[in-house]
């Protein structure tokens, strides 16, 4: 009966059915209204399909099937104008995609939002700051001897993109994948380094990642010495760095170089200012340090390279110059050159040479054919200066991590500005502004030390005003000058220092000249007279000597004079 049912011919008993014609079975699932003649009828699209019940044999078999489910609404697209469309009044009304879609373009264009905001806008309170940062410097005069001025494309790498990228490592090993562009950036620094100074890349090698020139004298340490090793700088009293060793006279250890390693400081002549070299090398052969370091923070004359290498021979010590302030004068080749004579040679790269802030450290490579004695092993004519690895390790991973890619940019721009006639020209006349403070200073019975200066800096002796550094610092920022206390030797620098530190490359950057720094002169001695009557007046305990500056009517008047003076000389890249 059910082969009848469904139109199918019965074959012989034990035969499968024969079937000629077997009809659509789907008809059993979902049947569809036939027509007269058996044939199916085409439906209207735009009246639903009624849904008709199954049977067989005039019995029902799916008597409790659920009603039909309402036709879905169709899906908004983009493109269609959904003002008019009842759904679109209320997010709430949207199709679960719409709304998910709608999400995700809400959160992108807050991430956009935050990262495309201008700086007033994206944080008012730093951006006033530096707007009153900015206006200082443009209506001060700058006569710290470490700061200067950075060019516009200076800036523009260390405020771009490179900021983004993590670049651990040395060109060619980074611990991150995509840094093909940084490697190039870093190779071109490091070549356009030796270029500037006129060091042979087959004899001289650069690392040009540390963050400051303080790093760069402690990577130096940690690679080539061991804990509690002997080093020997000048005395920081005497104008050395803090970073080359110094023990208050307590015995207070100051900087990381005296905690990790033992030092013994040379100084100058306490009659003259000068180095006595004499009283060097017999320190030197007493205390035989592995590492001899020359260059200084607050020194204004010529070193002697070559009586130093002879002592750092003799002792068999390496010998380090720390070049920070003079690099640029190096650079041009205003001064004597360490390169000639030294092993190792660390420097800043802002200062003198007006690149962004960061250390860099040079060091011999290939045969060393020099010989030693003493605490470092005897070399023969066939050994290899070791430095490279050991210093390049020593900043990473030991001291450092990820290099600063905008720095190391920027530090390749202004490298390419130092080896240019422009820039000789610049040290020349830095050194010109210098010469001429001095003579207008000395003219006005000022004492400097050592009587004058060889290079960008003078250092003031005010005891003969009755002064101290720190109460003149404080009067000079009060008229919108700036410079630094510093200590001289003979006076009890760690308390209080006795003397100045005024250097000229920044103003020298802003345009100034010979007559111009004969007027700073001006300033500066107008200002140490209104610092001695208010030591006079008032005392010299700090609290009372600052209260007294307040609505001090001789330093209104001097300092509006000072911001006359100033706003002649624009900033670079930056108007009044």
């Amino acid at each position: 009966m059910l082969d009848r049912a469904i139109g199918r011919r019965p074959g012989a008993a034990g035969e499968s059915p024969v079937d000629d014609n077997p009809p659509d079975l789907s008809l059993a699932l979902h049947p569809r209204a036939l027509d007269e003649d058996g044939g199916e009828k085409e439906e209207e699209e735009a009246e639903p399909r009624e849904r008709r019940p199954f049977s067989l044999m005039d019995q029902p078999l799916f008597p409790n099937l659920p009603p039909p489910r309402p036709p879905r609404p169709r899906r908004l697209l983009d493109d269609d104008d959904d003002s008019s469309s009842p759904c679109c009044c209320s997010s709430s009304s949207l199709p679960p995609a719409a709304k998910r879609r709608r999400d995700l373009e809400a959160r992108r264009g807050a991430v956009r939002a935050w990262g495309c905001q201008p700086l007033p806008e994206a944080d008012p309170a730093v951006h006033a700051l530096m707007e009153l940062e900015r206006r200082r410097q443009i209506h001060g005069i700058e006569l710290i001897a470490s700061e200067n001025y950075a060019c516009r494309a200076v800036l523009a790498a260390l405020g771009s993109h490179l900021t983004n990228k993590y670049s651990e490592g040395l060109p060619g090993a980074r611990y991150y994948s995509g840094n093909d562009h940084i490697d190039g950036i870093e190779r071109l620094c490091c070549v356009r380094a030796l270029a500037a100074f006129g060091l042979d890349p087959s004899r001289w090698g650069v690392n040009v990642q540390p963050y400051s020139c303080t790093s760069a004298n402690f990577a130096v340490y940690t690679g080539l010495l061991l804990p509690s090793d002997r080093i020997m700088g000048l005395d920081s009293p005497s104008g050395g760095h803090v970073s080359h060793g110094y023990y208050t006279p307590n015995g207070k250890k100051v900087s990381g170089a005296s905690i990790f390693f033992e030092n013994l400081s040379y100084r100058v002549n306490p009659q003259t200012g000068y180095i006595d070299y004499d009283k060097v090398e017999e320190r030197a052969m007493d205390f035989h340090p592995k590492i001899l370091i020359c260059g200084a923070s607050s020194y204004p004359r010529e070193w002697d390279y070559a009586r130093m290498r002879l002592i750092a021979d003799k002792c068999g010590a390496v010998l380090m110059c720390d070049m920070a302030q003079i690099s640029g004068l190096v650079a041009a080749k205003e001064c004597r050159n360490p390169f000639d004579y030294c092993d190792i040679v660390t420097s800043t790269t802002h200062k003198s040479l007006r690149g962004p802030r960061g250390g860099t450290i040079f060091f011999r490579k290939g045969k060393n054919q020099r010989k030693r004695s003493g605490s470092l092993p005897q070399m023969g004519e066939n050994d290899q200066y070791d430095f490279e690895g050991r210093i390049n390790f020593a900043v990473f991973p030991s001291m450092q991590g990820g290099p600063h890619n905008n720095h190391i940019a920027a530090l390749a721009i202004a490298l390419k500005q130092v080896a240019t006639p422009e820039f000789k020209a610049y040290i020349q006349q830095v050194k010109k502004n210098a010469q001429a403070l001095a003579m207008a200073l000395l003219r006005r019975k000022c004492r400097l030390v050592t009587g004058g200066t060889d290079n960008h800096l003078v250092l003031w002796d005010l005891r003969t005003f009755g002064l101290t550094g720190k109460n003149f610092e404080k009067v000079c920022e009060a008229c919108h000058i700036s410079l630094n206390k510093t200590p001289i030797h003979g006076d009890n620098g760690s308390i209080s220092p006795g003397g100045v530190r005024i250097g000229t490359p920044a103003m020298t950057t802003r345009g100034c000249l010979e007559s111009d720094f004969e007027m700073m002169a001006e300033f500066l001695i107008r200002a140490a007279h209104i610092a001695s009557i208010i030591s006079k007046e008032h005392g010299k305990l700090q609290k009372d000597f600052l209260k007294s500056l307040e609505n001090n009517s001789d330093i209104i008047e001097l300092r509006n004079q000072v911001e006359a003076f100033a706003l002649q000389f624009a900033m670079p890249e930056v108007d009044p």
